[in-house]
């Protein structure tokens, strides 16, 4: 589990919640894992895999998994001890690309920098540390700028002998058509409500809060992670009552929304809300194509612009939050008035 007092791995980091090399079980994905695992089994050993899918759905955690049971399998070392060097970031058969802290700022950096990729590979390239295939897990791709798909492209078209690249992917439609052509592509899907219930529970949580949790996961356990840190603050209840009827609620309710939750911008609470305002404007939209209503459906894609187009802009250019969230407020509830037949989803 992520220590407080050690250095962050990524920057995204929930507490209290490991990271993905240090989840010693899989739930979900199994025919994901077996179908990779049998590659191996067979000689026939992934040169590179895009793992992708929803954010928060376990592909890096599928990753890791994969890499702890071919080395299992190829190395010299027990299970637990493979697991153990997996675990703690050691392992010398092991590397893992991410975006690293800026010595001088103390902060990520924006991107995953070609000077990490250039270093790992040619480390890649040097004589295994140990016994067994070797992996570089890429978490994830999409940080990764023109200069570092370049440099990693080269690597993905001579690979060494026995390595394999796992890149992970929320978006593999941005990834460049060459990093596509040159990987394996593995789509995940979001687990069942049992799966991260199992997951969720795993971790200590119970009760309502669990139930509302996983409700609010929609298949991403991640997701029911964040649900759970907020649970009981005022303001996540309010915005869940506004958002089953926004049309119906009075102006000054939204208006007392963006206030309460613009007046911390940067907290847990806020960032969860964003989420919970983008998904129910996709959930919008589903619904009005599964009901045939054009004009609804384009409605809903035009708001799904605006939502996504204002946060890019308020972490941009830095601006008010709370100007930002009453324009998406009114446009949500214009929207459910400007279209007849919508409805709540």
């Amino acid at each position: 589990m992520a220590d407080d007092d050690a250095p962050l791995r990524e920057p995204d980091v929930l507490s209290g919640v490991p990271y993905p090399e240090q989840t010693g079980r899989l739930v979900g994905h199994a025919d994901a894992l077996q179908g990779l695992i049998a590659q191996y089994d067979a000689k026939r050993p992934p040169s590179g895999v895009l793992i992708h899918g929803p954010r928060g759905i376990g592909k890096a955690t599928l990753a890791f998994a994969v890499a702890r049971h071919v080395l299992e399998k190829t190395g010299d070392e027990s299970a637990e001890r493979v697991a153990a060097q997996i675990a703690a970031g050691s392992h010398p058969n092991v590397r893992v690309l991410r975006r690293t802290i800026d010595e001088k700022t103390k902060k990520f950096h924006t991107v995953i920098r070609v000077k990490e990729v250039r270093d790992t590979t040619a480390k890649a390239h040097q004589t295994r540390g140990r016994a067994g295939h070797r992996f570089v897990i890429v978490d994830s791709i999409d940080n990764a700028n023109t200069e570092s798909d370049n440099a990693l492209l080269k690597v993905l078209e001579e690979p060494p002998n026995d390595m394999t690249f796992i890149l992970v992917s929320h978006r593999p439609s941005a990834l460049p058509p060459t990093v596509l052509s040159r990987t394996q592509k593995l789509a995940l899907r979001p687990l069942s409500n049992a799966e991260v219930a199992e997951i969720l529970a795993h971790s200590g949580a119970g009760g309502l809060s669990l139930q509302q949790a996983v409700a609010l996961a929609q298949g991403r356990p991640r997701r029911g992670f964040e649900a759970l840190a907020v649970a009981g603050v005022k303001t996540m209840t309010v915005l869940l009552d506004w958002l089953k009827a926004p049309a119906l609620q009075p102006l000054k309710a939204h208006l007392d929304l963006a206030d309460a939750l613009g007046a911390a911008r940067d907290s847990a609470e806020t960032k969860f809300a964003r989420d919970l305002i983008v998904d129910w404007i996709a959930a919008e939209a589903r619904a009005a194509a599964l009901a045939g209503e054009g004009a609804r459906l384009a409605s809903a894609n035009r708001l799904w612009d605006k939502a996504r187009t204002l946060f890019a802009e308020v972490d941009v250019y830095n601006l008010d939050m709370r100007q930002t969230l009453t324009a998406l407020f009114d446009a949500i509830r214009n929207h459910l008035i400007e279209s007849p037949a919508a409805a709540s989803p």
